[in-house]
């Protein structure tokens, strides 16, 4: 949805590998997982090119990998393991400023096979207003936090214990498509003329 707002025409392609965290600092553990990502599914798209050249159309691909993290007291929180991590990273998080990080990796890749690669990332952030018990249980078992990043949503049901944000809104939720949009015009890639 937020590629397809700033007019960038796209297919999903997931990568398959098990993503490994080996940075302590956000900045440095969402780059590496951006590019972990980025690189994985550019290699599955040189290979399959390689190997089906009839079934490719010769033009160039860009791959956007991301990743986002949230930081709070020198502590990274990924996506919940559980009920009980969502309930303690929420308990964290609410009456506290946080930090959500999200890296971005553009690899290109051209008609001949040949990649680059740019990275990047968006730090954010954002203000809770204080959660009682009864609201953190009430959330979680909305199942809402189980997918994201510091177990909430800002888009979602806890939009209602934000209290104020500083930065992109879009990179909290989960891709700084401002960010995206910037870095391809500095690159000289113009959107409107892939149109």
């Amino acid at each position: 949805m937020l590629l397809e707002q700033i007019g960038i025409d796209f297919s999903v392609c997931p990568p398959k590998g098990e993503e490994v965290v080996t940075e302590s600092l956000p900045e440095e553990a969402v780059l590496a997982l951006s590019g972990q990502k980025a690189r994985e599914v550019a290699s599955m798209i040189v290979s399959y090119s390689e190997r089906n050249p009839e079934l490719v159309t010769p033009q160039d691909i860009l791959v956007i990998g991301a990743d986002t993290v949230v930081a709070y007291d020198g502590a990274i929180l990924g996506k919940p393991k559980d009920e009980a991590d969502a309930v303690r990273m929420l308990r964290m998080l609410a009456g506290t400023t946080h930090s959500v990080y999200t890296g971005v990796t553009l690899v290109f890749i051209d008609r001949n096979g040949r990649t680059g690669a740019h990275a990047f990332y968006e730090k954010t952030d954002v203000s809770m207003y204080p959660m009682s018990e009864e609201e953190i249980a009430g959330y979680v078992a909305s199942g809402e936090p189980m997918d994201k990043a510091g177990a909430y949503g800002i888009q979602g049901r806890c939009a209602r214990h934000i209290r104020r944000i500083e930065g992109d809104y879009n990179n909290v939720v989960g891709l700084p498509v401002a960010g995206i949009y910037q870095k391809l015009r500095q690159l000289g890639v113009d959107l409107e003329q892939q149109k």
